[in-house]
């Protein structure tokens, strides 16, 4: 299966979502996922097993719980397709952060301009 069909559903999204803090048990993002969307715990079970296998997560037992972590490694294969696509968008989150930037150092400015505009009509302690 390539990794867009795996990360196309949401509940997948959502379990590495949940995943990408640290490793976590299978119930406890079993209980989110469930809660979130209404699925059984044999489907939450399923969706984690379609992970393990595809190589987007881990899982190791620890006594009776089942601990699943995050593989970057299946990650960064999906990051490589997109590679020849972020020519459309890179230019316009680059000119994003640039405007972004130019906002932040507006306001400091005009916060120190403030500042000093407060310093001089304030009265002075002798």
């Amino acid at each position: 299966m390539h990794a867009l069909d795996i990360l196309g559903d949401p509940v997948r999204r959502r379990l590495l979502e949940l995943l990408a803090d640290g490793e976590r048990s299978a119930g406890d993002v079993g209980e989110v996922v469930q809660r979130e969307f209404g699925i059984s715990q044999p489907a939450v079970s399923q969706h984690l097993r379609v992970l393990r296998e595809s190589g987007f997560t881990t899982v190791r037992p620890e006594g009776t719980r089942r601990l699943y972590a995050l593989d970057p490694r299946a990650l960064a294969q999906a990051d490589a397709w997109f590679d020849p696509f972020r020519r459309f968008w890179q230019p316009r989150l680059d000119a994003l952060g640039t405007e972004l930037a130019r906002g932040r150092r507006e306001r400091r400015r005009a916060a120190a301009s403030e500042n000093q505009i407060d310093d001089t009509t304030a009265p002075k302690e002798n």
